[in-house]
This record gives structure tokens, C-alpha cells and sequence, in this order.
């Protein structure tokens, strides 16, 4: 934890104040809660942005939770005023709770969500009441780190025991582990991902959770494959994803929604992604894609209904990394980073070691013209004739290493 952070935890090592971040602090939010205040209803930022904010990380959104019902929620948003403008109000998720608070001028979007209690859930879907205690509202939520309001003023409530949880950046179930997964078989795989993208793996994984999602897994066949996508994709983006795939793998999760995954490629793949040379390596080099491909599923791209692109590209990295082709040829046909995401691939694969040399004949690869064109071989040849024989010549270029000049190749038999 950071020096400005400790400064926030109480003697006792709880969670008591978020400080003044600019995302309380800005006129917009300041303003929807006062409104909320005034109204006699109580409204707190929660979850992420209070965690994130801890952790010194960045804070993209800002959900709010209170006690209004949604019909109050819409009322009071649409009475503010910011310069003669109106804010709006669109119920995003109003049977659930969820109003979206749209600032005039630009000034953000805000999810305001009533407190509120799982009546009924089929472990996807959850059948809500609203509450007016807090309580309520933290107990069903998934983690405890997931679990702290903050006021306008950035007071801290951590009704969970949270505090400890942070400070250990350690990822644990509220109450129950089989009880909150059995609300939601999806929270077995951000059990993981939090791990992954917290690093708390390195203080090891919390066993009553690691237990609990081993032993529901089953439970994943019923989500969908869009929302298991979704996790998979962020889990596996994080800078070293390798050991929560490991315990995915051994925890029988990973089999599950990926059949004949394997973590142990990937491993490899993620240790010469950091073995490359230029200063920001980790930007470029790791690939969601050329990660997902290394996991081995035949079917990857459909099981985790990835977009076209991402499909295309795995099943290009994939071909590559059990060809021979030459680093120069690679850049040609893909361009400089797709061939390095095919070579990266290969080489961990095949158990290779990084070769920096292959860099620059990718570079020359990717920057290559080919000289001839076909109105060059005109009227010799045409149609059918005309592409073969393109093709051929540019074979023979490619294998030339792009030194063939254009009057060579025309003097070819």
C-alpha cells in the first residue's frame, strides 16, 4: 500500500476515509449527492472506484448505491440544474434497481442502484427486493473488497471486513463462498480474475474460495458464453495471468469452459513477451489473442464468442507457430506486430529461446514492396496464367530475402 494510503486506515486497520479523489470531488457528483441528502435519503460511491482508489489505481467508473427507490432516484435527478441545463435520468435497469444519472455539459454518467437483497437467483439470475439497510446491500455483494462505501466527503463504511482483505490485497468471498457462487456461477471466474489483476496470488490463494469454485464449477455450463468470454479475455490480459490459469487448471475450472486448455504454454509465452527489447515491451507484445491461442482448446474462439477479429487471429498465430515460415516472410503477409504475436507463439511452443535477430528481418518483412505488378507480365500472360505467375515470382523474391530486383525477376524462366 502506498504512504498516502496508510494514511486513510484507521489505528484499529480499518478502511476509514478514500481521501479526496477527483472523482468525488468533481462539481458533478458533488451535486447528485447533495440532491440525494437533501432529499433525506442516504447515497454512497461503492465498490471499485473506493477500491481502485486505495490501490493507487485508475477509476473509470463511478457506481452509486442508495436507499431511494428507483421512482425517487428519477425524480430527484431530473430536478437538477447545472448553468439553465437538465440532467436526465434513463432507467437502464429499473426492475433491478439501476438508474443511469446523465450530467449535462459532459460531465459523466453515474449508475445509482437501490440498496437491495437477493430474493430468488437460478445461479444467473437474480429476482431482487429492494432495502433500506445498507447491511442488506453489502451482504449481497461478491467480495469483500467489492464492499466499501464512501460518502460525499470520502468517509469509509466497511460493513464487511473488507479492511483487512485490501490492505492484504487478498480476494475472499462475502459470508458463504458456495452460497454468493451459487447466486451467480459467473463470480467463480472473477474470483480469479480479481486474483489475477490484484496479484494476490503471490500470498496465496484464499482456500475456502479455491474450494468452493472447484467444487461448483459445473455451474459455468449454465452461463453464457458472451459473459464467460468476457472474463477470460480481461483475466488473461493481465501482465502475468500464467499462475491463476495454473490454479484454474488444477482447480478442474479451467477444463470446464475450455476443454483441453493447458496453462503451461502460455507460461512460456508470457516470460518472452517480457524478454522483449524495446522500452514499453509489455504494451505490444502481449496479445489477448496469441494468449488465448496458447491455451491449446481447439474451439477457443467459439466457446468464448470472440469477435471475428480475434477469431481470425488465433487461427493465424496457431498455423504459424507449426510451420517453418521465415521471420522476414512472416512480417510481409501480416505486418510487423502480428508476425512477432506468430513467432512468440512458436518459439514457446517449441521451447525456443527469444531471437532479437528475427526482429529486424520482421521489420524488413513488414516494410517490403513487392516490385513487380501484374500489368508488368502483360500480355504475356493473362488470367489464370497472369496470377500463377505473380504468385511464382514472389515466391522466388520472398525467397531472395527482397533482394531480387524487379528486372531479375522478369528474367526468370
Amino acid at each position: 500500500m502506498i504512504d498516502k494510503a496508510r494514511s486513510l486506515w484507521g489505528a484499529d486497520g480499518t478502511l476509514r476515509y478514500v481521501g479526496e479523489p477527483q472523482w468525488l470531488t468533481n462539481e458533478f457528483l458533488q451535486t447528485l449527492m447533495v440532491a440525494f441528502e437533501a432529499a433525506g435519503f442516504q447515497i454512497y460511491a461503492v465498490g471499485g472506484c473506493v477500491r481502485d482508489t486505495i490501490l493507487n489505481r485508475h477509476v473509470s467508473d463511478v457506481d452509486l448505491s442508495t436507499d431511494a427507490l428507483p421512482d425517487d432516484t428519477v425524480k430527484i435527478i431530473e430536478s437538477l440544474k447545472f448553468r439553465r441545463d437538465v440532467w436526465k435520468a434513463i432507467p437502464t435497469g429499473a426492475e433491478h434497481g439501476t438508474i443511469t444519472a446523465v450530467a449535462p455539459f459532459g460531465g459523466g454518467t453515474y449508475e445509482i442502484t437501490t440498496f437491495r437483497t437477493d430474493a430468488e437467483t437460478d445461479g444467473r439470475h437474480a429476482t431482487v427486493a429492494f432495502s433500506n439497510n445498507i447491511e442488506d446491500d453489502a451482504m449481497r455483494r461478491d467480495f469483500t473488497i467489492n464492499a466499501f462505501y464512501a460518502d460525499r466527503e470520502g468517509r469509509v463504511r466497511d460493513i464487511v471486513g473488507g479492511s483487512v482483505d485490501l490492505a492484504a490485497r487478498k480476494v475472499r468471498f462475502i459470508g458463504d463462498p458456495v452460497k454468493r457462487i451459487q447466486e451467480d456461477y459467473l463470480r467463480i471466474l472473477r474470483f480469479f480474475r480479481f486474483i489475477a489483476t490484484l496479484g494476490t496470488y503471490k500470498n496465496g490463494i484464499d482456500q475456502d474460495g479455491l474450494a468452493a469454485c472447484a467444487m461448483l464449477a459445473d455451474g459455468l455450463k449454465g452461463i453464457s458464453r458472451e459473459r464467460i468470454g468476457a472474463e477470460i479475455t480481461r483475466l488473461i490480459a493481465d501482465f502475468d495471468a500464467a499462475p491463476v490459469i495454473g490454479a484454474m487448471e488444477q482447480s478442474g475450472v479451467l477444463l470446464r469452459i475450455l476443454p483441453g486448455a493447458s496453462v503451461l504454454t502460455l507460461a512460456r509465452l508470457i516470460d518472452l513477451e517480457e524478454q522483449y527489447p524495446l522500452e514499453g515491451r509489455m504494451l505490444p507484445p502481449s496479445d489477448i489473442a496469441t494468449r488465448l491461442a496458447s491455451l491449446g482448446c481447439e474451439d477457443v474462439a467459439e466457446r468464448l464468442r470472440l469477435s471475428k477479429v480475434d477469431a481470425k487471429k488465433i487461427k493465424i498465430v496457431k498455423h504459424e507457430a507449426g510451420t517453418t515460415t521465415p521471420p522476414h516472410e512472416l512480417g510481409y503477409w501480416y505486418g510487423y506486430w502480428p508476425a512477432v504475436h506468430c513467432l512468440l507463439l512458436r518459439w514457446a511452443s517449441l521451447l525456443q529461446p527469444f531471437d532479437v535477430s528475427a526482429l529486424e528481418d520482421i521489420w524488413m518483412g513488414a516494410d517490403a514492396n513487392f516490385p513487380l505488378v501484374a500489368a508488368d507480365l502483360m500480355p504475356t500472360y493473362s488470367g489464370k496464367a497472369l496470377g500463377d505467375r505473380l504468385r511464382q515470382l514472389e515466391d522466388a523474391w520472398l525467397k531472395s530475402k527482397f533482394s531480387a530486383t524487379k528486372a531479375e525477376l522478369l528474367s526468370l524462366p
